[in-house]
């Protein structure tokens, strides 16, 4: 039975009461729906390009067709670095437009000892060879460039044995030699007389000179001698592209480094000399020793200094001279120089050579002894140190008596 009122519960209307679009909302709606779809549309355009074009650049960077075949066009030069993968040295390869892509080269290199055992450093190769060919160049050690070897005791100059007008390459000749690489049908080589002309020309800072050095090697000026020492004996690779500067620079930054590492810095500060004073000294010692007597010359040198005695030693005479003479005359002994030790007391004003580790070695730690002479008495080597001048006369007579004289002091 109704009393008039029903109780079921009734639809609640929520929000603002719809009402019909206008003609013109209708239109924008239709409009940007599609702006929507066109949007979408190109966008998976896009995607489909990106996929495209990364698959084609992935084939051509690391599919099986090298894209390339035959021995090349251009001569160009690569560097390899310490602890490339064939993987990374393939890449070098494809950015110098050697090879096209990357497997190829990886693929003609498998088992390939040769590859697996590359040394660090630089190969002359050509743009656009065939993956194998690229493998068979860099497997070739005459391929590599850049490569310098310097022995102990060479200076930056070349010297000329007196009598047998013998040369022997000094380091800028050496240097010059290491950067010739082949140019299209000819030989390209940095010159030594352009290494010689950035050593005198460029500063100090720029030829990456160590501060402890900077002082004697900016006193002497536009001299290329004042890198004298400064190079390290060993071997080194050289960039054939850098300029001479750049070259120089290298040389001299990775040797200081070198020079730190075998403590030369620690050494002369508990020798209470500069590790410049002791690498002359190290050259001095390599000049004038056998390997089995380098410490007790250092003792001699160490013992005239404290005299204070002058070194007269012929090594210093000849250095200027690029030449090599047994016996120095009095007119070159006479000479004014930087580093004529018969005309000055103490140390010349450079090294007068690269000293090797054993003479440097010699120099920071100098056998014990009072001795003040040296004289080498025989040709197989012998030498006799003393303290007393008049033993000395006496073991020089017995030199002369033996037709050696080159070691007299």
């Amino acid at each position: 039975m109704s009393d008039g009122y029903d109780d079921r519960s009734g639809p609640v209307a929520v929000g603002r009461p719809r009402h019909k679009l206008s003609r013109l909302e209708r239109a924008r709606a239709k409009r940007n729906r599609k702006r929507r779809r066109m949007i979408g549309a190109v966008a998976a355009a896009l995607m489909v390009l990106v996929v495209v074009a990364a698959v084609y650049l992935g084939g051509k960077l690391f599919g099986g067709d090298s894209g390339y075949s035959g021995e090349g066009k251009d001569d160009v030069v690569i560097q390899v670095h310490d602890g490339d993968s064939t993987t990374q040295i393939g890449q070098t390869l494809r950015d110098k437009n050697v090879i096209s892509n990357i497997k190829g080269f990886v693929d003609a290199a498998k088992n390939n000892a040769s590859i697996a055992a590359i040394q660090p450093g630089f190969y002359a190769v050509r743009t656009e060879m065939s993956a194998s060919a690229a493998v068979d160049r860099l497997a070739d050690p005459k391929n590599r460039v850049g490569k310098l070897v310097i022995p102990e005791g060479r200076q930056l100059d070349d010297i000329a044995e007196v009598g047998s007008g013998k040369v022997t390459d000094g380091i800028f000749t050496l240097i010059s030699k290491s950067t010739c690489i082949p140019a299209n049908g000819q030989q390209k080589c940095v010159a030594a007389e352009d290494l010689r002309r950035a050593a005198e020309q460029a500063p100090a800072t720029a030829l990456n000179v160590p501060q402890w050095a900077a002082q004697p090697v900016t006193a002497l000026g536009k001299n290329h001698r004042r890198l004298e020492g400064l190079i390290a004996p060993g071997t080194w690779n050289v960039d054939p592209s850098a300029s001479p500067q750049e070259i120089l620079a290298k040389l001299v930054g990775q040797s200081a480094d070198h020079y730190v590492a075998v403590g030369l810095l620690d050494t002369a500060a508990a020798m209470r000399l500069s590790p410049y004073q002791i690498l002359i000294v190290g050259s001095l010692v390599q000049r004038e020793a056998k390997p089995n007597d380098f410490a007790k010359v250092a003792r001699v040198i160490y013992n005239r200094l404290g005299v204070p005695q002058k070194l007269e030693f012929d090594s210093t005479v000849n250095y200027p001279l690029d030449r090599q003479e047994v016996a120095t005359t009095d007119g070159d002994r006479a000479q004014l120089t930087p580093w004529n030790t018969y005309a000055m007391e103490g140390l010349p004003a450079t090294p007068i050579c690269s000293p090797g580790q054993d003479a440097l070695a010699a120099a920071e730690r100098p056998e014990p002894g009072d001795w003040l002479y040296f004289v080498t008495v025989d040709t197989e080597g012998t030498t006799l140190f003393t303290r007393d001048y008049q033993q000395h006369l006496t073991n020089i007579e017995l030199a002369r008596r033996n037709g050696v004289l080159d070691s007299a002091r």
